[in-house]
């Protein structure tokens, strides 16, 4: 990533204001066509609008939010650790059916959680687990003669 390799808080300016620029580009590019419906003569009311276009106002009122990462180089990009996040406890779920409990899939849910955060975090997960042991855990190869 280009902040970690520069040890920058934010993207240079002039880069900002590009992605910024290509961004409201897009988006009126989108809404072009994609117009939003008229008003019908003699309704009232909110008029229903297509998710195309409900889509690209809430792109468009939350510009800040979805460009969050340009101004904090520690806000990812996308959002792939967060459905990473939730792909364990739901294949377990549909590995077993369900969870037996609610107590056990609160258990579940609060160590798989500790554990992705403390690896958010880069803490040596093996050390954590087994503090009373020395050093990195073996590496024996299985099923190699040697």
């Amino acid at each position: 990533m280009v902040g970690e390799d520069q040890a920058l808080e934010t993207l240079p300016a002039s880069n900002g204001e590009h992605l910024r620029t290509r961004y409201d580009t897009i988006l009126s590019k989108a809404e072009a066509g994609n117009p939003p419906r008229p008003r019908r003569p003699g309704t009232r009311g909110r008029v229903k609008q297509s998710p195309v276009c409900n889509l690209i106002r809430r792109l468009r009122d939350r510009r800040n939010e979805v460009l969050r990462f340009l101004t904090d180089l520690r806000v990812p990009f996308d959002n792939n650790q967060a459905e990473r996040d939730l792909r364990m406890p739901k294949l377990k779920q549909k590995v077993s059916g369900c969870f037996h409990s609610d107590t056990g899939a609160g258990d579940f849910a609060i160590i798989r959680f500790y554990l992705s955060t403390l690896r958010k975090q880069s803490d040596d997960l093996y050390q954590l687990a087994h503090p009373d042991l020395p050093g990195p855990p073996p590496n024996a190869p299985i099923g190699i003669a040697e």
